[in-house]
């Protein structure tokens, strides 16, 4: 089924709202899409551009089957262009005026203004997790998102809204897509469900455990990072080699700096989706103590293959309060070995 009916059918009256708005061609050219996963973020937006940019539409209902709606769901439209967070402060920069660096503001606010020659007949600019724009970068876009360009469609995705300036959202269409559903979509999600099954259940009043608690969650936390590094690399390899084959050390030097900005980026990520799998199945812990079921819960597939002895609320609500405070406790300059160390040793030997 294609993208764009998956949603509809999901979403019946959302959409059709939408369609409507695009039939009386009354669409936004700015929307704010609040979801809380990314998937989900990701792929509405691709929807909300196939709403816009359909040439054969009836009725304001995009076809699904034409170059441009196909292109958009493969992501190879000429025409979409994408802002993301990157470098250590998993931050959207807003760029130099003169000569503005790719993965910055006014980078990809130049795109628009520049001549088409992909075919497209509308430009379509996502940026992605919106709430990392700092003050200065909200405001720089503020002109944008109230007079874009011809055939121009904005959409800023975000899972805090409130992080944005109200000056940004009132510029916006708010377009709610909430599910209390967190999208682990990391490579270690299974090992760090795993590692927490053994020093919840299996580890009361062993240190020794909680030690080897401890480093597997340490292990599980420095193999993200690496990997995410290398990832990045790999999709950055062939455009680092065309840039050494110019022979122009400038261009290789700049080039080498996005790669690093985007591998810090990845990392930070990486870094955050960990940490939140850790907070949720100790949150969601506690609401199995206390009676719901694995399938009522918001993400019942951290518990899956995992024995779930019965576990008294007092314990379960210990667990949660100690995932809550090593969240906090790494908001601050600490060391991260020496916090999961003490957050596992808590867990074995506080309940």
């Amino acid at each position: 089924m294609p993208l764009y009916d998956t949603y509809r059918a999901r979403y019946p009256e959302l959409v059709g709202h939408l369609e409507n708005a695009r039939k009386r061609n009354r669409l936004s050219h700015a929307f704010l899409l609040h979801a809380d996963n990314e998937t989900l973020r990701r792929e509405f937006s691709i929807v909300l551009a196939q709403l816009a940019a359909c040439p054969e539409s009836r009725d304001g209902r995009p076809c699904t089957v034409c170059r441009v709606c196909r292109s958009l769901e493969e992501g190879t439209y000429p025409e979409l262009y994408f802002l993301a967070p990157v470098g250590k402060m998993y931050q959207i920069k807003i760029g130099d005026r003169g000569k503005p660096e790719p993965n910055t503001l006014r980078f990809f606010e130049e795109q628009f203004h520049l001549t088409s020659t992909g075919g497209g007949n509308c430009k379509v600019g996502i940026i992605c997790d919106a709430d990392r724009m700092n003050d200065e970068s909200q405001n720089a876009l503020l002109k944008t998102l109230e007079e874009p360009p011809p055939q121009t469609l904005l959409i800023l995705t975000t899972g805090n809204p409130s992080a944005l300036l109200p000056t940004t959202r009132s510029r916006c269409q708010l377009v709610p897509l909430l599910t209390n559903r967190c999208e682990f979509d990391f490579a270690g999600k299974e090992a760090v469900c795993a590692a927490l099954a053994k020093l919840c259940f299996e580890s009361r009043g062993d240190l020794a455990a909680a030690e080897a608690g401890a480093a597997e969650l340490i292990r599980i936390s420095a193999g993200l990072s690496s990997d995410a590094s290398a990832r990045i690399a790999e999709a950055w390899k062939s455009r680092l080699a065309a840039a050494e084959q110019t022979g122009d050390p400038g261009l290789v030097k700049r080039t080498r700096a996005l790669v690093d900005d985007a591998a810090a980026g990845a990392c930070m990520k990486e870094r955050g989706l960990f940490l939140e799998t850790i907070r949720t199945f100790c949150s969601q812990l506690e609401l199995l103590a206390n009676g719901v079921s694995v399938t009522d819960l918001a993400n019942p597939e951290l518990f899956e293959n995992l024995p779930l002895p019965e576990l008294e609320p007092e314990r379960a609500e210990l667990f949660r309060r100690e995932a809550e405070e090593l969240l906090f406790t790494l908001r601050f300059n600490v060391n991260e070995e020496l916090a999961l160390r003490t957050f596992a040793v808590n867990l074995a030997m506080k309940s």
